[in-house]
């Protein structure tokens, strides 16, 4: 299914900027690959292995004592289990209520407890903005944010793959002009998926390369422009401010532009996600999250907060390593794939 659907473009009669060829040597990014077997379940049961396991062991230790009641030790016992997977003490706390008063008192039937924590958190993670957001002519803009080690250029490479998938054009920006790094890594990125990029000297000012790579995606009529920015932290208001003038740049060539504004956050990260989500938010004005390395070591219950305090939609799980490890998020498999087990037998 398409991501999104385009308008007919339009395309100026201005000449095209330079744009740099893909640089070459020997680092590559990870390979091109069809997507892992098993389906999009079996991918986040293996990627939120380290909280389903959590759940497992430990809610399932609650039951081992026969006949237990639901009283206050058992809650304050399940409120503990339910932070320890990052889900945060709102989304504990929700959990811990509802049981106690549909269940207080009573001997525990697990099944209930595990029902009342799967139907909170699908709640909870309810989100309306999923779909990516499409220019209605002319190219749609994507600008994405996060710290250096989130992920984020292969992210920015992950989407790119989704979108050639679908026949779509694609130019990147190589916007992180601080890290010479990062920009040789989506340059190769661009070469292996028929992308075009749009890059500038070592150390230039990031948001002329924005302003570049949407020219250049007006000028050659592309479907997409996705702009790299530098990894930057969230507490350095000089570089945040930095953000905000990319924006200005791309909303004097597309007024309506950028169209979505995506946060790239490590599901490593825990509760530190927080503090990214808000400092990147107030900067840049995201519009969704692209949550990344969810790889059977990640602390993924940490989406439950960010989406309630800052109300971004999730937009895509990274799965893996290659171009076609990512997927649209969706809820209901999320929650299932986190509470995979959790009532499984002792082994």
């Amino acid at each position: 299914m398409a991501l999104f659907r385009f308008g007919r473009k339009q395309t100026p009669d201005t000449p095209e900027p330079t744009v740099a060829a893909p640089a070459t040597g020997d680092a590559t990014p990870a390979p091109v690959a069809a997507p892992s077997g098993g389906g999009l379940l079996d991918r986040l049961r293996a990627g939120l292995a380290k909280t389903a396991r959590v759940l497992n062991t430990d809610v399932r230790d609650l039951f081992k004592r026969e006949g237990r009641l639901v009283d206050e030790e058992f809650l304050e016992e399940l409120r503990a289990t339910l932070i320890r997977t990052d889900m945060g003490p709102a989304a504990a706390e929700g959990i811990v209520v509802d049981v106690r008063e549909r269940l207080r008192a009573r001997v525990v039937d697990p099944e209930i407890v595990i029902d009342s924590i799967r139907r909170q958190l699908l709640g909870r993670l309810e989100q309306t903005g999923a779909a990516v957001a499409a220019a209605p002519t002319g190219p749609t803009v994507i600008l994405v944010t996060g710290v250096n080690g989130s992920g984020k250029t292969t992210s920015i490479a992950k989407l790119a793959r989704l979108f050639t998938r679908e026949g779509k054009r694609v130019v990147l920006g190589a916007g992180d002009t601080f890290r010479a790094a990062a920009v040789e890594q989506l340059s190769m990125w661009a070469a292996r998926l028929g992308a075009e990029l749009v890059r500038g000297e070592p150390g230039c000012d990031p948001a002329s390369v924005a302003h570049r790579a949407v020219a250049r995606a007006l000028e050659g009529s592309f479907d997409v422009c996705i702009i790299d920015t530098a990894g930057r932290l969230q507490t350095q208001s000089n570089l945040m401010q930095e953000l905000s003038k990319i924006r200005r740049v791309i909303s004097k060539q597309i007024p309506d532009a950028p169209h979505e504004v995506l946060l790239v956050i490590d599901a490593t990260a825990g509760q530190n996600a927080l503090s990214q989500a808000k400092g990147f938010k107030e900067a840049a004005g995201c519009t969704g999250i692209v949550l990344a390395k969810l790889d059977g070591s990640a602390r993924g219950g940490v989406i439950v907060p960010v989406t309630e305090q800052f109300g971004l939609p999730v937009k895509f799980v990274g799965l893996g390593e290659t171009a076609d490890d990512l997927e649209a998020f969706a809820p209901e498999r999320f929650v299932a794939a986190l509470l995979e087990g959790a009532l499984a037998p002792a082994g």
